[in-house]
């Protein structure tokens, strides 16, 4: 049989009509939607200073960027329940009280966060009104830690955010997980990238906790990170190659970076492709007024740590002499007291500290019971304990130095623990060290040693140039507070008795 053109023509238009059906339809482009992402790290001081940062000023940040925005993350890049003076007496509780307050979305955990041992941290973790992200920490079971999350969801309009927390497997040794355990960056990056977008996501974004040598491999191999924010270096940096962005936000709240996120859906040879952009802002906190009614929940903090500076810690059995001629000119009990806490408190095999940090320029009659408030107006810098690995020769360059200018007072002067020194006042400076013995043997100019200082005189403070071509151990960034190591070490005891003791003698 056959049919008339007219009949073909009307059989041929059904069957297109038809199969029109059974092929599926593109989605239709969404508009185009943006996210901030506003990311703050390294924040372990509450209170403002110099007119910037602290959490009264981030918070006024963190409401005028949800104002102005339909959808905002607010994340943390770790490093904040340590070590602060009010840290050293609740362990950290008073940073998670204020972060429930200011509706943090997410925080990561950082070496800090480690600081008092895992089971505080659990307990801090367990406080959180927000997510705590440890996606490559594993407790001593092998399972992620307690109350801790390795992925976290957020949906924008049509789209959807994954998020993973990466923290330094370095935190093994320079904070007390005890048996916490950190898997390997680039594998766990791949592997919750690959998870997250199984579930869906559009875009991955990693909130970490990493040193910037480790941030770049991140960024330079193929871990499936889109947008990485870091912490540990306090570094203020925005970053974007085309593919992924980077971003760090300095520290202690200074500034705060916001990355503007568009993300989009372009038709690209008849297929939907999902696109994104990032656009970066510093945000100084200088720009606002703190908020009243943070101020007034930190300031409750303050006045508490008043009066915790007030309690006894231990009793000095011997009288002690921080007199600004004394910790400048010689061997003083309080400076054997302070280098004796910094060597023990990062196991180095000496000490050194400069005698212009120990500024309460005072005495103290033996039998004195010992506040908070003594350590803290002795040591009131806020300088940090670190340990740096080097020669005997650049100790003994480090000991000249120390003595170069004793006539002049000058706060250089070192006192020492684990080490005795005899040097000579009237020789020229730079030739002043008669001999140095470490352990009851003499100094060994090949050798190595471990030496603990403060992290001012480790960045050549003082003028002690030679500390910064030492290897550090425990850098300025992981250290605890050097008031805190002395406040410890006395309580562990309850009685000290320090004394003069030819660590340090002039021989003419």
């Amino acid at each position: 049989m056959t049919l008339s053109r007219s009949l073909r023509q009307c059989v041929f238009t059904a069957a297109l009509i038809a199969s029109a059906f059974l092929i599926p339809a593109l989605p239709a482009a969404a508009e185009p939607v943006t996210v901030s992402l506003m990311h703050i790290n390294d924040l372990d001081r509450i209170e403002e200073s110099k007119g910037k940062g602290g959490i009264a000023r981030v918070m006024a940040l963190v409401q005028q960027e949800r104002a102005r925005a339909d959808t905002v993350i607010f994340t943390h890049g770790g490093d904040t329940i340590s070590p602060s003076l009010l840290s050293s007496f609740d362990k950290g509780a008073h940073m998670i009280d204020l972060y429930n307050e200011a509706e943090l979305d997410l925080l990561v955990m950082g070496n800090h966060e480690f600081d008092f041992g895992p089971e505080v941290a659990k307990q801090r973790v367990s406080e959180a009104r927000f997510t705590v992200l440890a996606s490559n920490s594993r407790d001593s079971d092998g399972e992620p830690l307690d109350g801790t999350a390795a992925t976290w969801m957020a949906e924008a309009g049509p789209y959807k955010i994954g998020f993973f927390g990466l923290t330094t497997p370095e935190t093994a040794d320079i904070s007390s997980p005890g048996t916490v355990t950190f898997e390997p960056l680039l594998q766990s990056a791949r592997d919750y990238s690959q998870q997250l977008r199984d579930e869906g996501a559009d875009l991955v974004v990693a909130v970490a906790h990493t040193g910037v040598e480790e941030d770049l491999m991140l960024m330079r191999a193929d871990s499936g990170i889109d947008i990485l924010m870091s912490g540990h270096d306090h570094l203020l940096v925005t970053y974007y190659d085309g593919q992924r962005a980077f971003i760090e936000s300095g520290s202690q709240g200074e500034q705060l970076v916001v990355v503007d996120v568009t993300l989009n859906t372009v038709e690209s040879r008849g297929q939907q492709r999902f696109v994104w952009e990032p656009a970066f802002r510093i945000v100084d906190s200088r720009s606002v007024e703190p908020d009243a009614a943070m101020a007034a929940k930190v300031q409750v903090y303050l006045d508490r740590l008043s009066e915790e500076l007030d309690v006894p810690i231990g009793t000095a059995l011997t009288a002690l002499d921080s007199r600004r001629a004394s910790v400048r000119g010689g061997e003083t009990a309080i400076g054997n007291l302070i280098t004796d806490a910094m060597r023990q408190g990062v196991e180095a095999d000496v000490a050194l500290t400069n005698g212009g940090g120990i500024r309460g320029d005072k005495t103290y009659d033996a039998g004195i019971t010992l506040t908070r408030r003594d350590i803290q107006t002795e040591l009131p810098f806020g300088n940090k304990t670190v340990k740096l690995e080097l020669t005997g020769a650049q100790l003994m360059q480090a000991l000249e130095h120390g003595f170069s200018k004793v006539e002049e007072g000058a706060g250089r002067f070192p006192s020492v623990s684990g080490m005795t020194v005899t040097w000579s006042r009237s020789a020229p400076a730079g030739q002043r060290v008669r001999s140095v013995t470490v352990g009851g043997k003499l100094l060994d100019p090949e050798a190595s040693y471990t030496l603990a200082t403060n992290d001012f005189v480790a960045r050549g403070g003082d003028g002690y140039a030679v500390f910064t071509e030492a290897v550090p151990l425990i850098d300025g960034i992981s250290a605890r507070l050097m008031a805190t190591m002395v406040m410890d070490f006395v309580a562990a005891t309850g009685e000290v008795s320090p004394k003069v003791e030819g660590r340090v003698t002039a021989v003419d």
